[in-house]
């Protein structure tokens, strides 16, 4: 399938881990890469006018980074050209001298012995340059302008020399070619790791030689518009491979696999495997570090595509321990397979996450009506409880004679005010007791400034009751304690008319009183 999605102009399939439905990636045409997969960059630089003659100012680096090729021509043609310019040189003093009419005349003492045509002049320059020294042709003492030229050939031949090979051996000791046995695989991948979705990728190293201080960097480049509606071309964004952990500082003795966290803080954050095949977009990653045999800085570079970025997929290991060893098999470095992955982006399930359950969340509203419901009722369910319990001669019995009467009489009236009161909208208590003592006396004084106090009053106090109810006193008494003791019953509740106060026996209003 990796082979498939390198083809560009034809249909592949992206892994889908319900395996229920796959999505079939439109047709895409090849573009251009910022960064091939061998590292070269794509960028020609044209227009330049004027800024040529910058090149003319760094000459040896111009040198040094043109081609095997154009090094090479330069290097003949300048040799070439200095040789012939300076055998011309000798053969003009010949020329100018008379020694070539007097070449094989023994009495005559030229300029330059045995010079007397220009291949001679050549070879007597070439045998000089060279430090070859045959010793058939030499300079004699009677020609002071052959002295001068000897000097200035020196000079200059030390000058290219130095210039040319100092240029040949920078080039040939560049670590470019470290960077060859530096290997990259062929696709990333997006997987979970950790219970983290993350993009992955895979380097290794050819060679026994460490790259020493091996750091690697990550670059998305891809196309964006500003708010404002500035266009940046190309844009580049730094991808976060470790850098704060120290995970980017890599001991590159077996292949390892770098991987980008995608968090909120990435710009892959909203990538799912949908959005994946719209996307257009390239992932530059640079290795560099230095050469352990030569000391010099090596850089390593490639590229990864959309296309080239496979969702749901994992690299297949490649160590394995030997008998004394561990053993790296190379031949299954860019292998991958496939592994369940969830298809939505991380913000998709951020979002999924943040969301409040309606079966496991409560509605509040619900909760504070249910609450003041079951404090509305709760008078009567005591009432009906105390019943029980009294017919059944549990606590009844330990009840003072005057309490029971009351409760025998009044349950019925009691029971139908409470049920009228619950129904109201207003705040209203469920008992004597569940009021203050300072409300009890303000119903009992009529008046309309009254009732207003009362109302402002009733306002503050609000759902949770402020006092305990004589329910809630007569429950107390059931529970822990086995000795007769007298519990209050519910009163008739707060009407508008009178106090309720006087239809309390006398020790619930003492006891109210001590409250």
């Amino acid at each position: 399938m990796a082979a498939l999605r390198r083809k560009f102009g034809e249909d592949y399939q992206v892994v889908n881990t319900n395996r229920a439905t796959t999505f079939s990636a439109p047709v895409k045409k090849k573009r251009q890469r910022f960064v091939d997969k061998n590292g070269r960059c794509n960028v020609q630089h044209g227009n330049l006018g004027g800024e040529t003659s910058r090149y003319l100012s760094d000459l040896f680096t111009t040198l040094v980074d043109l081609k095997w090729r154009w090094n090479l021509l330069i290097f003949i043609l300048t040799y070439t050209i200095a040789w012939l310019v300076m055998a011309s040189m000798w053969w003009i003093i010949a020329y100018i001298r008379g020694d070539l009419n007097h070449g094989h005349d023994s009495s005559y003492t030229p300029c330059v012995a045995n010079v007397y045509n220009f291949p001679s002049a050549f070879l007597f320059f070439i045998e000089t340059e060279a430090t070859i020294g045959y010793g058939y042709r030499y300079i004699t003492e009677k020609c002071p302008e052959g002295i001068i030229l000897f000097l200035f050939q020196s000079l200059l031949g030390s000058i290219v020399d130095a210039f040319l090979i100092g240029c040949m051996f920078i080039k040939m000791s560049q670590p470019k070619k470290r960077a060859e046995t530096l290997m990259f695989s062929q696709d990333a991948v997006i997987s979970q790791r950790d219970g983290k979705l993350c993009l992955m990728f895979r380097v290794g190293n050819l060679r026994n030689s460490h790259m020493v201080s091996a750091q690697i960097r990550c670059k998305l480049i891809k196309s964006r518009q500003t708010p404002e509606g500035e266009f940046l071309p190309l844009d580049q964004c730094e991808l976060d491979v470790g850098f704060g952990t120290g995970a980017d500082q890599l001991f590159l003795v077996s292949p390892l696999t770098i991987c980008h966290e995608i968090n909120p803080k990435s710009p892959f954050f909203d990538l799912s495997q949908r959005s994946l095949m719209n996307e257009q977009f390239e992932i530059v990653v640079i290795l560099e570090g230095i050469v352990e045999t030569t000391g010099m800085t090596c850089q390593a570079r490639t590229s990864y595509t959309e296309d080239e970025v496979l969702w749901g997929h994992r690299f297949l290991p490649v160590m394995s321990l030997e008998e004394g060893f561990f053993r790296v098999d190379y031949s299954q470095f860019h292998s991958t397979f496939e592994v369940p992955t969830p298809p939505y982006s991380v913000k998709e399930h951020e979002e999924k996450n943040s969301l409040p359950s309606p079966l496991s969340t409560p509605t509040p509203a619900l909760t504070e009506s249910h609450g003041t419901r079951r404090d509305r009722v709760f008078s009567v369910d005591c009432i009906n409880t105390s019943e029980e319990r009294g017919r059944h001669g549990g606590t009844g019995g330990r009840l003072p004679s005057k309490l029971q009467r009351m409760s025998s009489s009044g349950k019925e009236d009691l029971q139908r005010k409470v049920l009228m009161l619950s129904s109201q909208h207003s705040e209203k208590a469920c008992s004597t007791g569940d009021l203050p003592l300072k409300l009890q006396r303000l119903s009992s004084s009529p008046g309309p400034e009254v009732e207003d106090r009362l109302q402002l009053k009733s306002l503050k106090v609000g759902f949770e009751p402020m006092t305990q109810s004589t329910g809630d006193l007569y429950q107390r008494s059931l529970a822990p304690t086995l000795s007769p003791a007298p519990v209050p019953m519910h009163s008739p509740l707060l009407s508008a008319g009178g106090r309720p106060e006087d239809n309390l026996p006398a020790k619930l209003r003492k006891m109210n009183a001590d409250r």
